[in-house]
Formats: structure tokens, sequence, C-alpha cells
């Protein structure tokens, strides 16, 4: 089974640590982005997230929202599942979106990526 707690590094080199998983599925941690909007350097923030509960069986889906509050007006949810492949590396699949602060109802569709 997959376990979300630890330290995690995606394929452009940033760290996503779940330092406390709770029994009700509820997390935290802090995500060290190696990408950035300002294009400044690597910056840590705070994550808050969710996963799944299952019985013994499946692998766990999870979600988790980070705030870029320190260095951008921005905050971006994730959603995915935990694997375990066939060597037994956990794996976590996950998709993205990050929305930024615009000034006005009329920059909206650019607020989204």
């Amino acid at each position: 089974q997959c376990q979300l707690s630890g330290l995690w590094r995606n394929d452009q080199d940033s760290l996503m640590e779940i330092s406390v998983l709770r029994d009700n599925g509820d997390f935290h941690g802090q995500y060290l982005t190696r990408v950035t909007l300002s294009g400044g350097c690597a910056q840590v923030s705070p994550l808050r997230g969710a996963q799944q509960q299952l019985g013994g069986e499946g692998w766990p889906t999870f979600a988790f929202t980070v705030r870029w509050d320190k260095f951008s007006n921005a905050t971006t949810a994730f959603v995915g599942q935990c694997f375990v492949d066939a060597g037994g590396k956990e794996m976590l699949s996950t998709t993205w979106l990050l929305r930024e602060a615009v000034g006005s109802l009329e920059e909206d569709w650019k607020a989204t990526r």
C-alpha cells in the first residue's frame, strides 16, 4: 500500500514533504518549489490535503492545496493517486490547477493555468 507521509520529489526537482497524516486521511506539510511565477529562488510553502480512506485494496486518491503566499499571490490545487510499481517504488500521479489573483473580473480569463 502507498503511504503519503514522507519526502517526495517531482520531475521538476521540487520537493514535497508530508509530515503529518492523520487517521482520518487529513494531512499537512510543505512544498519546496523550484518553479516560481516570479522566477526567483526556491521557496517553501505550506500544503494541506486529504487522502481517500480505502479498505484493504486499491490505491488511494488524494487532493491538496499549496499557498504560494511568500512569493506569489497564487494557490495551486493538486489531485492524484498513489501507486506502487512492479519494483516496489511508490509514485504519485497528479494533475494540478494554479489560480493567480487578477485585478478585475475582465482579467479572469488569464488567472488559471
